[in-house]
């Protein structure tokens, strides 16, 4: 596997790369939304996993505005919110500074595919928290870890992209199997630090646009706006994005299924740093996992989220629905 340079919050590498112009989102990456009956600022912003004052500051709106129905309202990426949240004095460009204003602090429930460190997280947060997230505690093993999950450890370290034979740092990021019991340390606080496996795929400074997924969702016979609404739930068209739950890159491929697809599904070398060929990874994922579900496409969301596995012998979970939820219903906004 190609090694990839520690990182320690994706969000002060996402700060330095919008104030250093090197994430700019392609032309029109924003999605239009016609506000509807019932809904507000807020409502628009949590349905898109973004916090209420990165929908305002994108669309030049204070807080608290009230939207009125029929009005069209931008929903921004994930990089092009934070760097509005910049312009208007809301974030730091310079992510050793200080925010204004504590993004946090209007942060809908569940904001999810999440990058270690306040204030920014809430800014680029996308999608809800991922399920069997764990961040390594002092005294952990992945021998302990594994035990406590019901699994091997080779299928641990497989899944996270971890060698068995190195030392486990404290505050690794990990994927737990879901719907495993919490590890015994889980109550205890998490650490400060953030360390990411050196493992494919690479997180790398690039975004895609919704007509980049939908023209390689098309190529494999995936539906484009399926494709579309999974990648803009997920990082927000955003391959730099690394979950707390180790996932990486614009699909959020783990690094176990990152070895799997270049193993079983792809027909030639996929490039670990590409921001497209993450794209090709998550589809050729999504279209196995369509194929094992005979075409329902809500259980294969579900399995994408969950783990198929796990959906079948054990239900969708509640997150899991909410997130099927949400992934259907921002499909209208890429023309399905």
């Amino acid at each position: 596997m190609r090694p990839m340079r520690l990182r320690t919050t994706l969000a002060t590498s996402l700060a330095t790369a919008v104030a250093a112009g090197v994430l700019a989102g392609p032309a029109g990456a924003a999605v239009p939304h016609v506000v509807a009956p019932g809904e507000t600022l807020w409502s628009i912003a949590s349905a898109n996993n973004l916090t209420t004052r990165t929908v305002a500051a994108f669309n030049g709106l204070s807080e608290d505005s009230q939207v009125v129905l029929g009005q069209a309202i931008q929903v921004p990426t994930t990089v092009e919110g934070y760097s509005a949240l910049v312009s208007a004095g809301l974030a730091p460009a310079d992510p050793a500074a200080p925010a204004a204003t504590p993004a946090a602090a209007t942060a809908p429930d569940g904001t999810g595919a999440t990058t270690a460190g306040a204030p920014v997280t809430a800014s680029v947060s996308s999608g809800p928290v991922p399920q069997g997230h764990y961040k390594v505690r002092p005294g952990d093993t992945l021998g302990g870890l594994a035990a406590s999950s019901g699994v091997s450890v080779d299928s641990m370290a497989a899944m996270n992209g971890i060698d068995v034979s190195a030392p486990l740092l404290v505050g690794t990021v990990l994927k737990l199997p879901s719907g495993a019991p919490a590890p015994p340390q889980a109550s205890t606080p998490e650490p400060a630090q953030t360390v990411v496996p050196q493992a494919d795929p690479v997180p790398t400074a690039a975004t895609v646009g919704a007509a980049d997924v939908q023209s390689l969702a098309a190529l494999h016979g995936v539906s484009p706006s399926l494709a579309a609404a999974i990648a803009w739930q997920e990082s927000g068209f955003n391959n730099a994005m690394v979950s707390s739950a180790n996932a990486r890159g614009v699909m959020q491929v783990m690094p176990g299924t990152w070895s799997y697809v270049q193993d079983n599904l792809a027909d030639r070398a996929l490039d670990p740093g590409s921001a497209t060929d993450n794209v090709h990874a998550g589809v050729l994922y999504l279209k196995r996992l369509l194929n094992e579900t005979g075409g329902d496409e809500s259980a294969a969301i579900a399995g994408y989220y969950q783990g198929l596995a796990s959906v079948q012998s054990r239900g969708m979970y509640d997150d899991t629905q909410r997130y099927v939820a949400n992934v259907q219903a921002l499909r209208a906004r890429f023309g399905g």
